[in-house]
């Protein structure tokens, strides 16, 4: 009998694990003894901190991130062939969601492995949320252009794109350039298309606020952004 692999969520910014992570995902974890991760040094920190019941150092853990190659991962999986539950562990967040985790679920899928997705925190689907803006219809794009000149084009195309198909657009950036960017949106988008900021989701500090371009051309200096993880959002 095949084990499974199984998508574990870690907090995204929340100190309380509880406060975020169904009880139920931790017994989970104490069925593995292979991980697959981004970052070898948090998710050691994690699994400490989910109260993992074995030793760290008898515990396997593979590497997967931007970096890997298809051809590294061959036998990431083989001890799920041996009945053995392989565990994948994100950075923060939902595995395989914006995160490179995504490459080895397609293996499995592909070798007819069962793939166990858990309960845990989004910084997109929380901002969402929070943000009234349109939730039957919404695209993650992911970074937006460096350069001034291609980043105002596509903010100019994802502008489009929300008001001819009712679409919430939603994005992130390097969190030292988030205040640049809230600075691009409010100068470039129509005075009143709406720009939702929402970041440190989870966390005492957390911030979430709607207003159109004009409002946020005055409002944008009174907070800082820089180094705070934050999801941006444009919508009706």
């Amino acid at each position: 009998m095949k084990g499974r692999l199984i998508l574990f969520p870690v907090p995204i910014g929340a100190e309380d694990i509880a406060s975020s992570l169904p009880a139920a995902n931790a017994e989970l974890l104490a069925t593995c003894h292979t991980f697959i991760v981004e970052e070898l040094r948090t998710a050691r920190r994690f699994l400490k901190k989910a109260g993992y019941p074995y030793a760290i150092d008898d515990t396997t853990f593979y590497t997967l991130n931007e970096h890997t190659t298809h051809e590294e991962i061959g036998n990431y999986l083989d001890a799920i062939e041996k009945g053995e539950n392989v565990g994948l562990l994100s950075e923060a967040g939902l595995p395989c969601v914006a995160d490179p985790g995504a490459m080895i679920t397609k293996v499995a899928q592909r070798r007819g492995i069962e793939v166990v997705p858990l309960v845990g925190p989004s910084s997109l689907m929380l901002a969402l949320m929070a943000s009234g803006f349109n939730g039957q219809s919404f695209a993650f794009v992911g970074y937006l252009p460096v350069d001034k000149t291609k980043r105002s084009a596509a903010i100019r195309h994802l502008e489009e794109r929300l008001h001819r198909e009712h679409q919430t657009q939603l994005f992130i950036e390097a969190p030292y350039r988030n205040n640049q960017m809230l600075e691009a949106l409010s100068a470039t988008l129509q005075p009143n298309t709406m720009i939702c900021v929402a970041c440190d989701l989870t966390m005492p500090t957390q911030y979430i606020r709607s207003l159109t371009a004009a409002k946020w051309q005055k409002e944008r200096t009174k907070i800082d952004l820089h180094k705070r993880n934050t999801v941006f959002l444009i919508g009706e």
